[in-house]
């Protein structure tokens, strides 16, 4: 009896929970496989949880229907529930919402926002136009895309064995 047990509880468990257009891993606890979704870290994914009333450590492909759906829906209207300064796209560009973007959505708002400031020339739009760093960052010795920093040893030592293979071959 004690083998037909897990297979029941295979049976209940989903392998996959689609929210949104991904789909989350149902053999990890909540929180962690909320995190795996773009746009939701560890600390949103708690915030989650306690929000939809599901404990975070369950395994997320056995909790049941209705669970799942307040889940869904936590994630979805999580712009709405946390403070302003939590959510990860504010005063949008043409409208001034504060919303919280999740999945494809986020990597799609990234790239128009990237986008609009290369079209209108703003100092961050020109950095990623020349591939530059963005924020502040060093650039005196750091973010080179060709090249070696430094002394080439290896170059200079080809460099000088043909170098003494020209006078060797000139010699004779």
């Amino acid at each position: 009896m004690s083998t037909e047990e897990p297979q029941e509880e295979d049976e209940d468990l989903r392998y996959f929970v689609r929210i949104g257009q991904t789909d989350l891993d149902g053999t990890k606890s909540v929180e962690r496989s909320l995190s795996e979704l773009n746009g939701i870290g560890r600390r949103a994914a708690r915030i989650i949880a306690d929000k939809s009333g599901v404990d975070r450590t369950a395994t997320f492909g056995r909790l049941e229907d209705d669970e799942i759906d307040s889940v869904v829906e936590a994630v979805e209207n999580f712009a709405d529930e946390v403070p302003e300064w939590l959510a990860n796209h504010r005063n949008e560009y043409f409208s001034g919402e504060t919303t919280h973007q999740t999945g494809n959505d986020l990597n799609m708002t990234r790239r128009q926002d990237i986008n609009r400031m290369k079209m209108i020339d703003s100092y961050k739009g020109v950095r990623h136009k020349r591939g530059q760093k963005v924020r502040g960052q060093r650039t005196r010795s750091t973010g080179r895309t060709e090249g070696t920093i430094g002394v080439n040893v290896e170059e200079i030592k080809e460099e000088q064995a043909a170098e003494e293979a020209a006078e060797e071959g000139g010699e004779e």
